[in-house]
C-alpha cells in the first residue's frame, strides 16, 4: 500500500524490484496521491505483468492510530492469491543475496501448517546510506511473509501480522534482513514527511499543532555517534545511493545540540540498553517489542 512515494522520497520502484524476481504478482494498493506526485509513473515504469496496480481513496475518518495503513495493507493482502505473501512497505527494500534464502524457506515450510510466517531481520539506515541504527527502540525483527488464507491481517499501523482473533503467528526466523530506509530523505522532505505521518495518527489538527512551530527541516542529531555500515545494499539502490545530495546538512560529530525532543536511541537509558544488548547479548534485546511465537 503506498501513497505519494515520489514526493516523500520512498524508493517504491526499487522496493517492488527487489523482490520480483521471486513472486508471482505484485499487488499494489495505491492511494490516490497529491496532483504532481509520480507514484503511479514510477511503479509503472518496471514494465512487468507481474504488478498490479489497484487504484485505492484514503479516507480520512481513518487518520488515527495508523488505521488507514493497517486497512490498505489487509486491503492488498486479501487480493494476493499465493500461498505465501510477501509484504514489503514502501521504504523497504531485499538484498539481492537473500532471495535464494528467502525463497528456500518457503518452500521448505510449505507443507507445515504450524509455520504461518516467516520472521526477517533489520538494518535501519539514518540520515545517508552509511550509518545505521542496531539500537534498542529500533525494532530488529518483524513478519514480512505470512501464510495466506488463514486469517491474516495487518496489525495496529501496518507493522505486523495477526490473525482470526488477535492472535500471534507462529513464525520461523530466516537469515535474511529487510533494508529499511524511511530515515534516509532529505531534510525537507523527512519533516514534511513526519508531519503527514503523524497526521495518520493523530489527525491533521493535532499535526498542525505538533509541528506548526517546528523548523522547516528535520534535525538528524549526531551523526558521527553512529556506527557505519559494514555490509553493501542493495543493487536497486545504487541510483538512490548516488543522488543522496544533502550530504552538508548532517553533523558528523559526535554530539550536537538538538532543537527537536531527542528520539530513542538519543536517551542515556537506551544508550545503555543498547551497549548492554550489543556487547553481551549478540544484538539481541533483552526485553522489548515481540509480536510473534516462535518456532523453534
Amino acid at each position: 500500500m503506498v501513497r505519494n512515494a515520489d514526493k516523500y522520497y520512498f524508493p517504491i520502484k526499487e522496493s517492488i524490484e527487489s523482490i520480483l524476481p521471486i513472486v508471482d504478482e505484485f499487488i499494489v494498493a495505491l492511494g490516490a496521491g497529491d496532483e504532481q506526485d509520480q507514484t503511479r509513473e514510477l511503479i509503472e515504469s518496471i514494465k512487468s505483468d507481474k504488478v498490479k496496480i489497484i487504484d485505492r481513496v484514503w479516507d480520512e475518518k481513518d487518520f488515527v492510530d495508523g488505521k488507514i495503513f493497517a486497512n490498505e495493507t489487509s486491503f492488498a493482502l486479501s487480493q494476493c492469491k499465493g500461498d505465501w505473501c510477501f509484504y514489503l512497505q514502501a521504504d523497504e527494500v531485499i538484498h539481492e543475496k537473500d532471495l535464494p534464502a528467502i525463497q528456500k524457506a518457503c518452500e521448505a515450510y510449505q507443507d507445515q501448517s504450524e509455520v504461518e510466517g516467516l520472521l526477517f531481520k533489520y538494518y535501519h539506515f539514518f540520515g545517508d546510506y552509511e550509518h545505521y541504527l542496531p539500537f534498542h527502540g529500533w525494532y530488529k525483527n518483524e513478519i514480512r511473509i505470512v501464510r495466506n488464507h488463514i486469517g491474516c491481517y495487518s496489525y495496529k499501523d501496518a507493522q505486523s501480522f495477526r490473525k482470526k482473533d488477535n492472535e500471534k503467528l507462529s513464525v520461523k526466523e530466516i537469515d535474511a534482513h529487510i533494508y529499511h530506509y524511511g530515515w534516509v530523505r532529505p531534510p525537507e522532505i523527512m519533516q514534511s514527511k513526519k508531519k503527514e505521518q503523524h497526521s495518520m495518527h493523530h489527525g491533521k489538527e493535532e499535526s498542525e499543532k505538533a509541528y506548526g512551530y517546528n523548523p522547516d527541516e528535520f534535525e538528524f542529531g549526531a551523526i558521527g555517534a553512529l556506527p557505519k555500515f559494514p555490509g553493501t545494499h542493495p543493487q536497486v539502490m545504487n541510483h538512490f545511493i548516488e543522488k543522496l545530495h544533502w550530504k552538508d546538512k548532517l553533523i558528523f560529530a559526535r554530539k550536537v545540540k538538538l532543537h527537536r525532543p531527542p528520539m530513542k536511541h538519543e536517551k542515556p537509558k537506551y544508550k545503555i540498553l543498547s551497549f548492554i544488548e550489543n556487547t553481551f547479548n549478540g544484538g539481541r534485546d533483552i526485553v522489548g517489542y515481540s509480536n510473534w511465537n516462535l518456532l523453534k
